[in-house]
């Protein structure tokens, strides 16, 4: 899609709220950037061509960033897609594969045992690409699930800690959250690590925890850092064991604010968890109305959320397509934040106070009349765009 096509259809589909804001999503603990776009944008009537380009293509830099600047840890698959260099992933592995495995050189370096089986971590052996290390293990084993350790980002930013949330009535729904880890937090109630010996918190962890309570008051979160403050964070492995670990700590739904590739060992797991029975909801991400579907938003059985301004007017850079299931607002004061990442626990937070049969029908429709693949089925949490205003 051209510039000028993009703007067009940006401008169309957003026609720019007098209270919008606008920030660009990038990496955590970057200088100003974000804030200079934030402020260049604020409140404007009329969005500039470079502005689109800023939010759409953000995602895009933000994996450049980590490339250039942790070379030794990471590298791109043959999508240009973040890995982690010389990791292979296999999920349930037969003790046969294993064997000719480590016959070929590959090294052992991680087995956790998960909801369906182990998830082992293979170092592929020295001289060999990690790209031709997959390759080599696949065509070994063609039964076996083979993938990258791909890397899962923010689908947003947040500019400011948020307050902590102020809780309602106690014994509210559990919800469990994969993010960046959490502090100052009484909704939190349990948080684990798969990153890093303890969790490291994090903006964005915060600001997702935060709404997350506003929507659900009374909510009791179970928090697993996948982060950890690492480069590495946000693998598809620790994403794959934090899966595991919330599908055994009773909670009803599971919000994820991040988006990746596809990937094999991520699509397991979340089939896994949604069969026995729990919601997944996660942000379609903010790659732009012409973008490729993100996961995990796209996998089958997860409930895609997209973002839309105190206007009801879907965000210039959100994700459309068949994945998107509902709107939220996407953009909000207090934390200051933008994107579907701060959409996704909106809807997470009402489908856990009530159902998630009761949050379809129920949601205000948007757009065209019907499901479409710009709103889904429609606005969940109508009232806080009358706030947001």
């Amino acid at each position: 899609m051209t510039r000028l096509v993009l703007l067009i259809l940006a401008l169309a589909l957003t026609a720019p709220a007098a209270h919008a804001q606008l920030g660009l999503p990038q990496l955590p603990n970057v200088g100003g950037a974000a804030g200079d776009v934030l402020n260049r944008t604020a409140n404007t009537a009329n969005q500039t061509l470079d502005d689109v380009d800023e939010l759409t293509e953000a995602r895009t830099n933000q994996v450049r960033s980590l490339l250039r600047r942790h070379r030794r840890e990471l590298e791109a698959d043959p999508n240009g897609q973040p890995i982690v260099r010389s990791q292979i992933l296999v999920l349930a592995p037969s003790a046969e594969a294993l064997e000719r495995a480590r016959a070929e050189g590959f090294e052992v370096v991680q087995s956790d045992e998960l909801d369906g089986g182990p998830l082992v971590v293979l170092r592929a052996p020295r001289g060999l690409s990690t790209r031709r290390a997959l390759d080599r293990l696949r065509e070994a084993d063609p039964q076996g699930v083979y993938d990258f350790d791909h890397l899962h980002l923010e689908s947003g930013i947040a500019l400011s800690a948020p307050a902590m949330a102020q809780q309602g009535a106690a014994g509210g729904p559990r919800i469990g959250l994969i993010d960046g880890g959490v502090s100052n937090n009484s909704a939190v109630i349990a948080q684990r690590a798969f990153s890093s010996t303890a969790p490291v918190a994090s903006t964005h962890g915060a600001a997702v925890a935060s709404l997350l309570a506003r929507a659900a008051p009374g909510t009791r979160i179970v928090v697993a850092d996948i982060y950890g403050g690492a480069p590495t964070g946000g693998s598809s492995a620790a994403l794959a064991r934090a899966l595991s670990w919330l599908g055994g700590e009773n909670v009803p739904v599971i919000n994820v604010s991040l988006v990746g590739p596809r990937n094999r060992i991520v699509e397991a797991m979340v089939a896994r968890v949604v069969a026995r029975g729990i919601v997944i909801v996660a942000a379609v991400g903010n790659d732009g109305p012409a973008a490729a579907p993100l996961y995990p938003s796209a996998y089958n059985g997860v409930i895609g959320v997209t973002g839309v301004d105190a206007r009801g007017r879907v965000l210039m850079e959100a994700v459309r397509g068949p994945q998107v299931d509902f709107a939220a607002l996407g953009i909000h004061s207090d934390p200051r934040v933008r994107g579907t990442s701060f959409a996704a626990p909106i809807v997470a937070g009402y489908i856990a106070q009530s159902s998630l049969q009761r949050v379809r029908s129920s949601a205000q429709d948007l757009g065209p009349r019907g499901r479409d693949d710009v709103y889904g089925q429609g606005l969940v949490g109508g009232n806080l765009l009358s706030a947001a205003r």
